[in-house]
């Protein structure tokens, strides 16, 4: 016979998730994983930091010509992460 208490291992991986508060933890890291596959290995090398914080993605790069570059496409990026992460996380995209 089966326990009435039975979840399934979806439903309780997203309440331990969202009792620990660790939603953000695991989107820096997705977020971090996608910016290497969609910009690829050369932006990924001169890029130093990726921070999230309220909502909004800081990305510290070392070449002021990639820092232009990158801030002209700062909406697309900002969409094709929050389409990858499948929700719209992110709000906006800074490039420093």
């Amino acid at each position: 016979m089966r326990n009435s208490n039975e979840q399934n291992i979806k439903t309780i991986l997203k309440d331990l998730v969202e009792s620990y508060r660790l939603k953000s933890k695991l989107h820096q890291t997705k977020i971090e994983q996608i910016w290497e596959q969609t910009m690829g290995k050369m932006i990924a090398n001169y890029t130093k930091e990726l921070k999230v914080r309220n909502h909004k993605l800081y990305v510290t790069v070392d070449s002021a010509p990639l820092r232009q570059e990158l801030s002209y496409g700062r909406d697309k990026i900002l969409n094709t992460i929050n389409g990858e992460l499948g929700e719209e996380y992110l709000k906006e995209v800074i490039i420093r």
